[in-house]
This record gives structure tokens, C-alpha cells and sequence, in this order.
């Protein structure tokens, strides 16, 4: 990234949002605005606004990060494996903009495909139906 652009993103984002999509950070559980948010819409990416999760596909997984089944349409998203902190995860990240959003692992429900989206609120926006 260049340095205009991580300026114009400091500006637009907190410390932590930038820490988060930027830098690949993760929020402490619990912690984040949409864990316990169970109103219906689009939950989009902080950075560039494009579509990642239905609140059709969101369920309290007890993990404290904001959970969901599978993205809005996985061409949104990027999963890259991530085997950092000495355990093999797959990152997510915005198609669109690169931002990091979170990881995905195989014990989501089972009747839903199985995946948990373990997604950082930070790295969201919300939006309600118009």
C-alpha cells in the first residue's frame, strides 16, 4: 500500500479498525459492536463498503466474534491459508479492497455447510434493508 493511501486510511478508520484490516490484528472476543447483533441486513466491508454477509447467515457461534455460514457470494471474499500463531487457519479478506476480516473454520453447523465465518466487527459496517 502506498503512502497516500494508508494516510487517507488512518484518517477514515480508527486505530483498531486499521490495525484490523490493514495489519491483520484480531479484536478481543466480545468485544466487537455486531458479536450480539441480531437485526436483518448486509453487513459490509469498513474499508470499501462491498457486500460480504447476509444477517441471514449469522448465528451465535459462542465464540464472541460475529459468525456466519458463508458469505453473501464467496467472489466478495478471498480465503488464503494462514498457518501464523502456530495454528492453520484460513484468513478472509475483502475481494474488493484486500482488508482482512477475520478466518473461517469447518465446525459451523452442520445443516449450513459445516463453515464458521469467525468475523471481526471491526473490519464491518452494518446496513438495514432500504
Amino acid at each position: 500500500m502506498d503512502d497516500a493511501k494508508k494516510e487517507e486510511l488512518k484518517k477514515k478508520l480508527t486505530d483498531e479498525e486499521f490495525a484490523i484490516t490493514q495489519e491483520g490484528a484480531t479484536e478481543a472476543p466480545f468485544s466487537g459492536e455486531f458479536y450480539n447483533h441480531h437485526e436483518s441486513g448486509m453487513y459490509t466491508c469498513k474499508v470499501c463498503g462491498a457486500e460480504l454477509f447476509s444477517s441471514d447467515t449469522k448465528f451465535d457461534s459462542g465464540s464472541g466474534w460475529p459468525s456466519f455460514t458463508e458469505a453473501v457470494n464467496r467472489e466478495h471474499v478471498d480465503l488464503i491459508p494462514d498457518d501464523s500463531g502456530g495454528m492453520h487457519r484460513t484468513e478472509v479478506k475483502c475481494k474488493n479492497c484486500g482488508a482482512h476480516l477475520g478466518h473461517v473454520f469447518d465446525d459451523g453447523p452442520s445443516d449450513k455447510g459445516g463453515k464458521r465465518f469467525c468475523i471481526n466487527s471491526a473490519s464491518l459496517c452494518f446496513e438495514q434493508p432500504k
